[in-house]
């Protein structure tokens, strides 16, 4: 029994920093974000007016806020099918057809996951620039004028704009991570199925495939979480939200109305909606692909 007591309390005293840490930064923060969005708050003001629900009825209300939602899950979407896709073309490319300078290619694929997302948004805003940008200065090369093309001030291309250097810097990761579940795989199933006659491609669908599901379903969720909760600041490095709301997201929209226009109280209404928007995403895709994979298995 002492034992057993000894052992306890030796667990809790590992865990007890981290659960503290936990609670401080995230438990606190969430319970104190739903609290001051049932107030009309500045911010800065020692006054807060209760005024209940009301910040959220307004949000239903809130043309803007939907539109982020809207461009929220377009960024989950483009993100989701050009981050997969890229990432496991050369995950198979760099492992199965033995591509010479493999290893450099993992060093090459993974650089921008080392480069700070701030970073990445001024460099893309210099690419995009209609007038030294090196973006239009190459499609000059096959037009008669030169091309002066504000891809990031103009609704039509502006969230486009943002789509690419998002999947850009984030293939790198999910890249590596498909690299290492591909190699896990005995190479006697792909021995066994060229004897069959399986060609490449047949042998990508019934083995490669199924095999790498778990890393392929974890790259897909945590793709859309690290979207919904983190698109905003490579949105806000290269447009604001701009133009004309064409690119806002839910996460800008938070920032702009608490720390640019000073309403706290609502700014942490959409932060309630994005982390229920957040789980009812989850649980979705959960249960989406846990059905793929029953039909894989």
């Amino acid at each position: 029994m002492i034992n057993t007591n000894k052992r306890t309390w030796f667990i809790l005293s590992f865990l007890f920093p981290t659960f503290l840490f936990f609670t401080v930064f995230t438990i606190y923060p969430i319970a104190r974000g739903m609290y001051i969005s049932l107030f009309d708050w500045s911010g800065s003001s020692e006054f807060m007016t209760y005024v209940g629900f009301h910040n959220f009825v307004e949000l239903a209300k809130d043309s803007i806020l939907w539109k982020a939602v809207a461009n929220d899950y377009f960024l989950v979407a483009g993100k989701v099918i050009g981050i997969v896709v890229l990432a496991t073309f050369f995950a198979v490319a760099v492992t199965r057809f033995k591509i010479r300078g493999a290893k450099f290619y993992r060093i090459i694929f993974f650089m921008p996951n080392i480069i700070s997302v701030v970073v990445i948004g001024v460099l893309w805003r210099f690419i995009y620039n209609p007038n030294i940008g090196i973006l239009n200065s190459l499609l000059s090369i096959f037009t008669e004028e030169p091309v002066r093309t504000p891809w990031l001030g103009q609704a039509g291309t502006a969230l486009w704009s943002i789509l690419w250097p998002s999947i850009w810097a984030g293939v790198g990761f999910y890249f590596l991570l498909l690299v290492a579940a591909i190699l896990n795989i005995p190479a006697s199933l792909y021995e066994a199925a060229e004897m069959d006659g399986a060609s490449e491609g047949r042998q990508f669908w019934s083995i490669t495939v199924p095999l790498i599901w778990e890393q392929i379903k974890v790259s897909i969720l945590h793709i859309a979480i690290t979207t919904l909760n983190g698109s905003f600041v490579m949105v806000w490095i290269m447009t604001e939200g701009g133009p004309d709301n064409a690119t806002q997201v839910m996460g800008s929209y938070l920032y702009q109305m608490g720390f640019k226009q000073f309403h706290m109280g609502y700014a942490s209404a959409i932060g309630v909606m994005i982390l229920v928007i957040s789980l009812i995403t989850t649980l979705v895709l959960q249960r989406l692909l846990r059905r793929d994979e029953t039909q894989l298995s």
